[in-house]
């Protein structure tokens, strides 16, 4: 028979994920994460290591269920209702991580020691993040370090990275829930107060609360065609004529750097077999004085690529190919092995992964690291393009398919995450929205909303830089695996000694 506390303790961690889905956009309530979390943390305390597993499992599946609803939207189309289903699915997965977290978190609270439980719970839920968030079939939406993108806690990305920003939540959270249960809160204070003094010295240091004016004028534009009209005939012409009449507008301004959206040439024979539409484009770019970075498809060597054309007054200087696809959508992993499955071919666009990490020079005079869609929300991409030297991130994406749902929001966000976390200035430009400038302190200097056909126009200049883009998102992640390793053996040693 099910006990009432354990049925109580089940109920408190689904509430968790409530809590925790509301502080991501659209409803964007970023101080239910602490609580949330908090709430989730106590649903494992006491349990076994199996009931911790089957708490978490399920607090994951709503959380994630919820956080991915907008996937939906983008494949409603073509699937019907099966598209709830398959959110469901992939929630379901995801949500092993949340049980994972709840194991380990009651391991650590039978061997570490009492005062440093908490910790080692808090660490193993943050590496659990990270390691869904990597890899061919990582999942980086969702992070809870995103959710501080607009409160004084993002300032820890650029040092410890968004999913730094994770582990200093989920240690005041794992504290809150420990309070809670020994009914003492003289670990959860320091612990707190550890926290909020890490965030005080890390503002005082951080490079980006003083960046110099920015002087190099850029624009992003955003064309506002709807998704169901971008492949429709007659619709290449018309994004042509849009984009390059709303370019031109941008004169009087002279930017040296001009961005549109992703695949917004959504020309399927590839861009570079147009040379008179590249010639086009050549002259608006020469009349501009600048760099024109557009997104369309890039065919070569009889194989389809996700790409970014990087054309100036001399015509085109080199096409940057995205390199992390969307599973099932852009490509379907494993098709060298399971092409001979049914419906296999039709469930991707079958597209190839690019291999250039892409740092480009541009009119602007700056090194652009240009990102497509899917690929901003990877931290590790980020981190290897400004090692490689970029200056600028450039974010080309078309969240048309998301229509006005919590996706494009969240999306966003992530931007604002890795404007912080390397010190840079982030160009976006969105199909339908949200495009704009982010500023090195993860602030937009200006955006345009959703359903908005506009230019937006502002300056930047070079980064201000930052710890994180020195040691990398894979270095905090070891070292996160590290810490709970140490509480949890070397301290258990110590205990039993």
């Amino acid at each position: 028979m099910i006990s009432s506390e354990r049925v109580r303790r089940t109920v408190v961690g689904v509430i968790g994920a409530l809590l925790l889905a509301v502080a991501f956009p659209r409803v964007g309530a970023a101080w239910c994460a602490p609580l949330g979390a908090a709430a989730l943390f106590w649903s494992w305390q006491g349990a076994s290591w199996r009931a911790a597993f089957a708490r978490g499992w399920l607090a994951g599946l709503v959380f994630f269920t919820i956080s991915f609803w907008w996937w939906s939207n983008t494949i409603q189309a073509d699937v019907g209702v099966l598209a709830y289903v398959a959110v469901v699915a992939a929630a379901a997965l995801e949500a092993l991580t949340f049980g994972a977290a709840g194991a380990l978190a009651v391991v650590a609270h039978r061997r570490a020691p009492a005062a440093l439980a908490p910790l080692a719970a808090a660490a193993a839920f943050a590496a659990l993040e990270w390691m869904r968030s990597i890899g061919t079939l990582g999942v980086p939406f969702a992070q809870l370090g995103t959710t501080q993108a607009d409160t004084a806690l993002r300032v820890l990305a650029a040092y410890v990275g968004t999913n730094g920003v994770t582990l200093a939540i989920c240690i005041v959270a794992a504290y809150a829930a420990d309070a809670f249960e020994r009914r003492s809160w003289r670990a959860c204070a320091l612990a707190a107060a550890s926290v909020v003094a890490a965030t005080v010295v890390a503002w005082l240091a951080w490079p980006a609360r003083s960046v110099p004016p920015p002087t190099i004028p850029v624009a992003a534009v955003q064309g506002n065609i709807a998704q169901t009209l971008k492949w429709q005939p007659g619709a290449l012409q018309e994004a042509i004529a849009r984009y390059t009449q709303m370019t031109a507008t941008t004169d009087r301004f002279a930017p040296r750097l001009i961005v549109w959206p992703e695949t917004v040439i959504a020309d399927r024979y590839g861009l570079n077999r147009d040379p008179q539409l590249l010639a086009r484009f050549a002259r608006l770019a020469a009349d501009a004085h600048g760099t024109i970075i557009a997104g369309s498809i890039d065919v070569h060597a009889e194989r389809v690529y996700n790409g970014l054309y990087f054309i100036d007054g001399s015509g085109l200087q080199t096409i940057y190919d995205k390199r992390q696809l969307v599973p099932f959508a852009e490509s379907f992993p494993g098709h060298q092995f399971l092409w001979w499955l049914p419906y296999v071919g039709e469930l991707s666009g079958n597209f190839t992964p690019g291999t250039d990490p892409g740092v480009y020079p541009t009119q602007a005079g700056l090194r652009v690291g240009p990102m497509i869609c899917w690929e901003s929300a990877f931290g590790d991409l980020g981190y290897q393009q400004v090692r490689d030297g970029a200056q600028l991130l450039v974010i080309s994406t078309d969240d048309a398919w998301f229509g006005t749902t919590s996706g494009p929001y969240q999306h966003a966000q992530i931007a604002q995450m890795r404007a912080v976390e390397f010190g840079t200035y982030v160009v976006r430009a969105a199909a339908t929205g949200i495009s704009g400038i982010i500023a090195p302190d993860g602030r937009w200097q200006t955006k345009l909303p959703l359903e908005t056909q506009g230019v937006v126009e502002g300056r930047v200049g070079p980064p201000v830089g930052s710890v994180f883009a020195h040691i990398g998102p894979t270095n905090v992640w070891l070292a996160t695996l590290a810490l709970y390793a140490l509480l949890v053996l070397v301290a258990r040693r110590g205990r039993d000694a």
